[in-house]
């Protein structure tokens, strides 16, 4: 609610996109609940409203990124036979890379939004499992296509792609000249089109 007792529309991604600026232009230190509704010109005790704390939001800030880089590769199997394997597994890829860097190392150095999001992703939230299992579907049906080799081992490709980026992800992949390069050349090399 606003000041006034009016509900804000989209409170929730505009308290998601505030935080993310607090981020990036002040760092992790910055980011507290009030540096967070003042961005987002709410008022002061309005992210306390609607989570539990400043962990139970970080974490459901991450699992709302990887839940919407999760639906992009859900789409991957309609995409079987469109463009090629590469260019489709590598648009999975940025979804994922352009996830903020700096809101993955917060969950991952804040211990309860740390079981937060493991708890959501047991319970079935939209992670990095769902990203594997949408990649090796959609392998799967391209080799039904007979656009991937009959021989691929969909299973481990996927595992490889996810595990990579996982990997990047999770040791500042801002580290790296261009990650988005580098995936697709391993995308490339796993799906025999380099």
């Amino acid at each position: 609610m606003s000041p006034r007792g009016v509900a804000i529309p989209d409170l929730r991604e505009r308290l998601f996109d505030a935080a993310e600026r607090v981020l990036a232009r002040d760092g992790a230190a910055a980011l507290t609940s009030r540096a967070v509704t003042q961005e987002a010109g709410c008022a002061k005790g309005v992210l306390h409203t609607h989570f539990a704390g400043l962990d139970q939001f970080i974490a459901e800030l991450c699992l709302d990124r990887f839940a919407r880089a999760a639906a992009r590769a859900e789409g991957l199997v309609d995409r079987a036979g469109t463009a090629t394997v590469a260019d489709n597994l590598a648009a999975v890829a940025a979804a994922l890379l352009s996830l903020d860097p700096a809101v993955v190392e917060l969950a991952v150095t804040r211990t309860a939004a740390t079981l937060r999001i493991r708890e959501a992703w047991r319970a079935g939230a939209p992670g990095l499992g769902v990203v594997q299992r949408s990649v090796d579907a959609y392998l799967r049906e391209e080799q039904r296509l007979a656009r991937v080799p009959r021989h691929m081992d969909t299973a481990s490709v996927a595992l490889a792609l996810v595990g990579t980026l996982h990997h990047l992800l999770m040791t500042g992949w801002m580290a790296a000249a261009a990650p988005q390069d580098e995936v697709e050349r391993l995308i490339r090399t796993l799906v025999g089109e380099a």
